[in-house]
Formats: structure tokens, C-alpha cells, sequence
């Protein structure tokens, strides 16, 4: 370990040690050409296909190359909506002189993570280790930029680079030609490090064995209750600030808020009640909410929830509707019907797909500018509306007092509708009814602005999660409308995604399906066809869960420990084989595929199912019990095995 410490602190240095190089004189521009993404039919992969950069897609073309040849990889991993994965396009791919070099000295690869987050695991561990072995304190992000040695070994990487030395930092021309020197200087040793790094990442997303038998019981769930309590941000809501970091991005994070709302009803607790509704209201008041066209962006840059990351992503926005609805069902709140409604009006207008499928994302940028599409000034909002609306738009949303963005407006409520309409002496749905028509004037006006990009391709487990947002809205407001939605999207999916033998498939775009589905696309299905069955009661929708589910199990379940990979095994071999039991801005495949079992277990009476469950909650619960806020899906299935022992162990009634 040490030898491979200072093997790579030696890269490192070699790196960020550099001295600035004097750039050589521009070349003319060769013709414009197109690489081999042109033949992909991912939306960010096509975005790169006419890049001087001779990019490859991951596959055994580029791989053999990189072999024969005894090459470098260049590996860059990002996806449609990343803001710096944009940036790093424009300013580094699209120069030819940093094209030139890479061309001649790696095999670069480009990888879209939304389509293989097998690849996009591994190497953004790879980089932690990484970075943690040079003693860096930079964590992980995107675009992901590794360098691998010619079979697939990891080096060093990082993350955005400006494209030449800037300000003390050095570009990505001086970063490529250190790699390089570095390599051709000793590739043996260099070889070595390699596959020291790959070993270390292995072992470190390799789940270790079981020494002991973790009790699954009311105590085990109490502390995930008391690690959310913990780190509760008592003054503006949500989860993880840190007076140290104060400009650190907060997220949502809807696990925890499914977690607070279960353990809510279960126990009528006012802590979880409370954590959880303070959340929902002020994510719902900030400009992180798009009041004018609904649904929500991907985080807030701030604690207060005001300035977003203008990105929408499909799984925050089906997520959030759910947790939304699941309030409701708790406490019959107008705003947090609202909420859900706008969210699932705006999913239904612009993220699907004719043939009923949801697409993945909206990008953050207009013309290079991050957040135009959906910011104001005071003359544009002037111009749409009339004297009396704009006087009522502009003190319900925040435009009466300094610009919130760039000398811009981000429509935010500063209180509550119910607050607002008592202050103004007027019933919170009247008031709602005179804001409709101007919020449908400015989305109109909002329309014919130059549009975001749209990232078309529609992910089997992101789907899933979308048809359990829309089966719940739609059982719990009682709206048709949604649960045809639903229906619609799971239609999709089971017909057309899918192979010759019927196995799942992750992506579908361009026309056609591809790459066997992972752990989360099985499980995040199953749980959407479960939500289906429960708000129409037709029992198709769990005779498709179940033999998804046996499919699931043949594939991924793990023999040894118990629980399921995050890959089948008919998957391509990579480093390293992981069990994901963490959530993360999606709750892990093997929570959310425990609750499957356990719901499936009774409904389908199926004994092997509610074992299986059992033995998934028994494997991760170690994660659980060492770090209860890493895991509150988990907690879920815990609570109800908890409540299914309670009620075995009472007695029947006579």
C-alpha cells in the first residue's frame, strides 16, 4: 500500500507541480468531420460526435485499440444536463490543438453515465481514491476525466479543466502532456500503479462478509430518526448543512422524506411529521420549485432553497411528487397538492415521449448561460402581463425588491400562499385561481424563448420511479388522468424494452432499446407496477412484477451473502462487482427491491419472496446500523418486518 501511495503522490506531482509550458502557435483548422458517436443514439454522446476529438464509445473497438497499440485511455464521463460537462466541451474537446494531442498520444472514450452507471460507479471511485492518496481534499464530479493505462487500469484523473493554465491551475493541454510524459517515461512501473489502484478500488466497493447478525428491530429504525434529527437544518429545512461549509448545495434528498412520512404514519410521530413538512414547504417556497412552469430543479446553490441548479432531472421530479402526495395523504395540505400537481402537469408537457415513456432531463443552459430559460426581469414580466397582474405577480414572487441572480429575477414565495391570501384578506384557492391565468401567460411567453436541451432518452428505472410518482398522485387525489399516465409509460416499457428473451433494457432512444438493465431498472419498475396495482387493482400489474422480479432474482441475486449486484450476471466483467446498500439522490436498488419482496411476499403469496427479503435487509444492515443516515430506504423495509413479527406475534382472535 505504501509503494502505491508513493507511486501515485509521484504522478501527482508530475502533475500539479508542472510548470506552465508555452503553447504552441495555432494550426488551420482541419475540416469539419464526425467521430464514431454520430453512430450512438444518446443525446449527450451525439452532442460530442462532430468534436476533432476521435472519440470512441466504451466497447471492444476502442478497448483492442488501446491494447494493441499500448496506449493511454482517455476516459470522459458526463451526461446531457451537466453544466461543466458543457463547458469543458466547448472550451477543451472543440480545440484542435488539445484535440490534435489527444488523438495522437490516447484512445478516448466518452461515456454517457445516465446509460452506463456500471462504468461511472467504478471510475468516480477510482478518482476518490485517487484523490484521497495524494491527499487531496477534492471529492468526486462531473465531467469525469481519467487516464487508464492500455487495459482499462486507472491512473489519475480529475474532473472540469480549463483548457490551459490559468491562474496557478494547470489546463488540460499541460495535464495531457504530463500524463503522457509520465507514461512514456516508464510505462512498467506506471502499469504497476495501475493495477495496485484498480485492486484498492475493487476491494473497496467489494461488500465485506458478514461477521455478525445485525437485529432487525424498532431500534434500528429509531436511529435512522435520530441520525436525520442530527443533521436537520433547524432553521431553513432539509438535511446536511454544515456551519463549515456554508455554501455547500442541498438537495432535496426525497429518501429521507419517504422515510420521515412512513415513520410519521407508523408511530404518529411529530418529529418525523414535523422534519418532513418543514422540508416539503420550503423546498415548495424557493426558486428551486419553477413556479411558473412547475416541477423542480436538481439542488439549491444556497441554504435557503432560492438559487437553484437549473437542471431538471426525471427522478427528483417523480420522487417529489410522490413524497408530495404521500404528505397529502398524511395531512390534506392545498400547497402540497399543488405541488405535485404542477410537477406532474409540467412532466406530462414536456418530458414525454409520444409513445408514453418519460424522458430523462432538461438541461440547465440557454446559449451557454445557465438558468436564462426561467429567469425574469422586471420589463419582460412588464411586457406579458397586465398592470394589475404584474402589481400581484411581482409581490407574490419576490420582484419588488433587488434581482436574486444575476441581475435577474428567480420567481420565489417568501411565505405561503395561505400566508400571502390572509395578508391580503382573500381565501388561499382565490387567490390561487387569480395567479393561474398570469402564470399561464408567462410559461406562453417562456415558450418561445430558445429552449433548454432535452435529453430524450427514456431509462427503464427512471421510468419506474416516474409510474410510481404518477399511480400515486393519481390513487391519492383520485385523478384518471395520472394513473392513465402511468399506465401508458409501464405499457411502454414492458412492450418495448426488452430483448428477444424478454430481459429488460436499460436506455431507449433513436428508436430502439439497448444495454441489459441494471439492479435499479428491475427494481425501480417492479416498485412503479406495484404503485399501478395499488391504485387500479388489476392484477396484470403484479403479474408483471412478479416475473420481473424472477427474472431479477435469476440475474443479480447473490448466492453467497445475499441481496443483489448492481450488475447481472450477463453483464460485461469490470473492476469490481458492487452491491450498492447506500442511497443517493435515488434510494439504493436493494432497499427498494426488499420492499418489492415484502410487498410481493403477501400479495402474490409467495413465502421465497418474504426469505429473499429477509436475507437483503440482513446483508446491508451492517451499512445501516454503522451509518443510519446513509441508508433510510433500508429503514423502510426494516419498520415493516418489524411490524409484520408484531403482528405474528399476537395473538388471533377468537
Amino acid at each position: 500500500m505504501r509503494g502505491l501511495v508513493l507511486l501515485v503522490a509521484l504522478l501527482a506531482a508530475s502533475i500539479v507541480r508542472a510548470e506552465p509550458q508555452p503553447a504552441p502557435q495555432d494550426e488551420p483548422k482541419p475540416p469539419a468531420r464526425t467521430n464514431r458517436l454520430a453512430k450512438e443514439t444518446s443525446p449527450y454522446l451525439l452532442l460530442h460526435a462532430h468534436n476533432p476529438v476521435d472519440w470512441y464509445p466504451w466497447g471492444e473497438e476502442a478497448l483492442a485499440k488501446a491494447r494493441q497499440e499500448k496506449k493511454l485511455i482517455f476516459l470522459s464521463i458526463g451526461y446531457s444536463s451537466c453544466y461543466w460537462c458543457h463547458v469543458m466541451e466547448r472550451e477543451s474537446f472543440m480545440d484542435d490543438q488539445i484535440a490534435e494531442r489527444l488523438n495522437q498520444n490516447f484512445v478516448c472514450i466518452k461515456v454517457d453515465r445516465e446509460e452506463r452507471p456500471d462504468l461511472d460507479e467504478i471510475y468516480m471511485q477510482a478518482l476518490r481514491v485517487y484523490m484521497q492518496l495524494i491527499g487531496s481534499k477534492q471529492g468526486g464530479g462531473w465531467p469525469l476525466s481519467m487516464f487508464l493505462t492500455p487495459d482499462a487500469k486507472p491512473l489519475m484523473g480529475g474532473t472540469y479543466f480549463p483548457p490551459r493554465d490559468v491562474e496557478g491551475r494547470l489546463g488540460f493541454l499541460t495535464v495531457i502532456d504530463r500524463v503522457r510524459e509520465a507514461w512514456n517515461s516508464d510505462s512498467e512501473k506506471w502499469q504497476k500503479t495501475g493495477d495496485s489502484l484498480a485492486n484498492y478500488v475493487a476491494d473497496s466497493l467489494r461488500q465485506r462478509p458478514i461477521l455478525r447478525v445485525v437485529k432487525l428491530n424498532q431500534e434500528l429504525v429509531d436511529s435512522v430518526l435520530r441520525a436525520l434529527v442530527a443533521q436537520y437544518d433547524t432553521v431553513h429545512a432539509g438535511f446536511g448543512f454544515d456551519p463549515a461549509s456554508p455554501d455547500r448545495a442541498k438537495f432535496p434528498e426525497p429518501p429521507n422524506l419517504h422515510f420521515l412520512l412512513d415513520y410519521a404514519r407508523r408511530h404518529k410521530s411529530e418529529t418525523a411529521r414535523k422534519m418532513a413538512y418543514q422540508t416539503l414547504e420550503r423546498v415548495s417556497l424557493g426558486g428551486i420549485r419553477d413556479h411558473v412552469g412547475g416541477g423542480f430543479h436538481r439542488y439549491s446553490t444556497d441554504r435557503l432553497w432560492r438559487v437553484p441548479h437549473f437542471e431538471k432531472m426525471l427522478y427528483d421530479n417523480a420522487q417529489l411528487a410522490r413524497v408530495y402526495a404521500q404528505a397529502y395523504e398524511l395531512t390534506p395540505r392545498e400547497d402540497f397538492k399543488r405541488a405535485a400537481d404542477e410537477t406532474l402537469e409540467f412532466m406530462l408537457r414536456e418530458m414525454t415521449d409520444a409513445s408514453g415513456g418519460f424522458y430523462s432531463a432538461i438541461d440547465a443552459e440557454t446559449d451557454s448561460k445557465e438558468g436564462r430559460y426561467y429567469v425574469w426581469t422586471c420589463e419582460e414580466v412588464k411586457a406579458v402581463l397586465e398592470p394589475t397582474e404584474y402589481e400581484l405577480f411581482a409581490a407574490v414572487y419576490g420582484l419588488l425588491g433587488e434581482p436574486n441572480f444575476e441581475e435577474r429575477y428567480i420567481p420565489l414565495l417568501s411565505r405561503t400562499l395561505a400566508e400571502t391570501a390572509k395578508e391580503r384578506k382573500t381565501s388561499e384557492s382565490e387567490l390561487d385561481e387569480r395567479l393561474r391565468p398570469v402564470h399561464a401567460k408567462l410559461l406562453a411567453a417562456r415558450g418561445k424563448r430558445a429552449r433548454p436541451l432535452t435529453d430524450t432518452k427514456v431509462l427503464a428505472g427512471w421510468n419506474g420511479l416516474a409510474i410510481r410518482g404518477f399511480a400515486d398522485c393519481g390513487r391519492v387525489f383520485k385523478n384518471e388522468r395520472y394513473v392513465t399516465a402511468a399506465t401508458r409509460a409501464a405499457d411502454f416499457v414492458l412492450k418495448s424494452m426488452r430483448d428477444n428473451e424478454g430481459r429488460l433494457l436499460r436506455v431507449y432512444a433513436g428508436s430502439q432499446a439497448k444495454t441489459l438493465g441494471y439492479l435499479d431498472d428491475h427494481a425501480f419498475l417492479v416498485d412503479g407496477l406495484i404503485a399501478l396495482h395499488q391504485a387500479t387493482g388489476e392484477t396484470r400489474w403484479l403479474e408483471a412484477a412478479g416475473e420481473l422480479t424472477d427474472r431479477q432474482l435469476d440475474l443479480f441475486w447473490d448466492e453467497r451473502v445475499g441481496g443483489f449486484f448492481y450488475t447481472s450476471k450477463l453483464h460485461e466483467q469490470l473492476i469490481a462487482r458492487s452491491k450498492l446498500a447506500a442511497d443517493n439522490v435515488t434510494p439504493s436498488g436493494n432497499s427498494v427491491a426488499a420492499a418489492n419482496l415484502l410487498y410481493l411476499a403477501q400479495a402474490l403469496d409467495k413465502p421465497d419472496y418474504q426469505a429473499r427479503a429477509e436475507k437483503c435487509v440482513q446483508a446491508a444492515a451492517p451499512i445501516l446500523e454503522e451509518n443510519p443516515a446513509a441508508a433510510v430506504e433500508l429503514a423502510v423495509s426494516v419498520a415493516t418486518l418489524v411490524e409484520h413479527a408484531r403482528r405474528s406475534a399476537q395473538p388471533a382472535a377468537k
